[in-house]
Parts: structure tokens; sequence; C-alpha cells
């Protein structure tokens, strides 16, 4: 006859099972599935503008605002792509042209600059007596970025039916949303009781400046560079601030774009062009990377300025592009725990304290 803590472990196993073999099902779509909730909790309070104009038709209003997002999406990817690939390819071009044709020496109004002239000579000297293997490192890197790109190509119909899988949970978070969060709730209430909001709460927090202050910050760091590589007269701007928007997702990531676009234009002889993108780059672009950004999420989230480093740079390089929002997510929710304890330890304390 089976004990009832037999029958415990008989259902502690099979629950394990089953889960194990959900994971293994529901593995593909796990990103795309974690993107479309992000979007949701990110922009549900746009969701619910369009169900008020809608009546509370849930049904409507979710395909609504999945229409929107898609277009917000989709539209400008595709304005994008004819040009960036133009850029892309003019630049390995323009690229390999300048590492072939590369000169002895600098203009003097450079090689004149104190410290930094002396530097950049030296550098260009090492070019010099070494072109074959510059030229090997670039053919690396073009041979690398087309295997890259031929990999992309390949598995386009796979990203696109991930994609679409996004957009189909998207519309069902928007629809449903507020349903599973209360089931989520019923379920989690029992074992995590009056804590379970504070979690909740400490990851909403942290999830909603994420978004407001990497994403857009980002964005705005892309668009203030990419002004200053059009008025520098940088080749392919368009590019070069995308990338810049790119590395703006971790901290401190836009000098690796406009340093060395700035040291190229002083190299080549554009020197007021290169110093003002340089001083662009740190007084614009960069401030906004360095300052405010990591301040908004910690004042928002309510945590340290370091651990919003941690976080998102661990959560990058654990999961990827969307660690940008799981690491910090993870490292509030700890977070929220120990202060918790803290709490409780304090409130120990001080009742035995007065006994």
């Amino acid at each position: 006859m089976t004990t009832p803590f037999g029958k415990r472990v008989v259902h502690a196993l099979l629950l394990t099972g089953l889960l194990t073999l959900g994971v293994v099902v529901l593995r593909p779509f796990l990103i795309p599935v974690t993107w479309a909730f992000i979007i949701a909790y990110a922009t549900w309070p746009a969701f619910e503008g369009v169900r008020s104009v809608m009546g509370h038709r849930r049904a409507l209003s979710a395909l609504a605002m999945t229409l929107i997002v898609t277009l917000g999406l989709v539209v400008p990817m595709l304005l994008l792509t004819m040009p960036l690939m133009r850029e892309t390819i003019s630049f390995f071009k323009q690229m390999a042209a300048w590492f072939s044709n590369v000169h002895d020496s600098l203009p003097r109004s450079v090689a004149s600059l104190p410290w930094v002239g002396a530097w950049l000579q030296a550098w260009m000297d090492e070019i010099v007596r070494e072109p074959s293997a510059w030229r090997a490192q670039l053919t690396q890197w073009g041979n690398r970025w087309i295997g890259d790109a031929a990999r992309l190509a390949g598995g386009l119909g796979l990203n696109v039916v991930k994609f679409g899988f996004a957009l189909l949970t998207l519309f069902f978070a928007y629809r449903d949303g507020e349903t599973v969060l209360a089931q989520v709730r019923r379920s989690l209430r029992p074992y995590l009781g009056e804590r379970l909001d504070v979690y909740l709460s400490a990851i909403g927090d942290v999830c909603r400046s994420v978004v407001q202050g990497i994403v857009l910050t980002a964005a705005a760091q892309g668009t203030l560079a990419g002004i200053g590589y059009w008025a520098a007269g940088v080749a392919a701007p368009l590019l070069l601030a995308m990338l810049t928007a790119v590395a703006a997702l971790l901290p401190f990531g836009t000098p690796l774009v406009w340093a060395p676009a700035g040291i190229a234009l002083i190299v080549g002889g554009h020197l007021w062009a290169g110093v003002g993108l340089l001083l662009w780059g740190a007084l614009a672009v960069s401030w906004i990377d360095n300052v405010i950004r990591p301040f908004v999420i910690s004042s928002a989230g309510h945590m340290p300025f370091l651990l919003v480093i941690f976080g998102i740079v661990g959560g990058v390089l654990a999961f990827g592009l969307i660690g940008v929002f799981i690491g910090p997510c993870v490292i509030a929710t700890l977070l929220a725990v120990w202060r918790e304890w803290q709490a409780g330890l304090d409130t120990a304390a001080q009742n035995s304290s007065s006994d």
C-alpha cells in the first residue's frame, strides 16, 4: 500500500517529467514567446488606450494593437534593408581600398598633434610594414561577414516562422494577459503569500525601466550618432548608426563604433571632422549611454548602478540579446528576496530586543 509520502514523490516525478517534456517541445519557441510577453508588457498602457477606444472588446483591441506593433516593427525594417545593404557593400570596398592604398606618413596637420600624432604615426608604420597581415585580417572579417549573411539568409524562413509565432503570441498576450496573470498569482500565492506581490512588482518595475532606459536610449544614441556620421562625412552613416544603436544595448558599447570612425577620419587627413566626431561621440552619444540610461534603470527599479550593469552584461552573455531584459529582471527578483530577508531579520531583532 502506497504511503502519502510515496504518492507525493510519484506526483513530483510525474510533474517533473511533464515539465521537462514541455520544455523540450516548446524550446524552439521560448525566445519568440518571451519577446512577445516583453513587448506586450512594455506596450500595455497603449493597449489599454486602444481597448478603451474600441469599447473594451478584447479580441478586436488585441488584433488592432498587434497590427500596430507589426507595422511599427516591419515597415522600418523593410525601408532600411536596401540602404543598409548598399552601404555595407560600399563600406567593405572602401575599407579594402584604404588598406591597399595606405600611405607611409600622416598629413602634417595630424602628425604634429601632441601625443596623438606620434601614436597614429606608429600605428600607420605598422600597417605599412605589414600590409599583408592587415589585408588578411580584413579578408577574414569580410569572409566572416559573408558567412554570417549566408547563414542569416539560409535561416530566413525559420526566422520568419519564429516572428510569426511571436506575433501570434503577442495577440493572445494582449487578449488574455490579465487572465494569465491572475492565474499565475492564484497558483503561486499559496507558496509565496504576500511576497508574491513584492516579487512581481520588482520584475514589472525593472522590465518597464529596461525598456525605457535601454531600447529608447539606444534608438536615441543611434540617431545622434547617425547625425554625427553624416555631418562628419563618414562613409556609410546609416550602417554605422545602426551598429551604434546595437552597441548601445550594452553599457559603454557605443565608443566601439564612433571612436574608430573618428580616428579613421583623422588618419585620412580630415582632422577637424575626426576631432568633431570624437567630441560629438563623447559629449552627446556616450553621455546618454554612460549617465542617463543606467540611472534611469536603477532609479525606476530601485537597483544599485553596479547591479544594473552586471544584470545587463551577464544576461546578454547567458541568453543573448533577450538577456538585456532577463538579466536585470533576475537580479531585481534576487534583490527583492534579499531585501525582504533583511527586513525579516530586522523585525526579528526588534521583537527579541523588546522582549
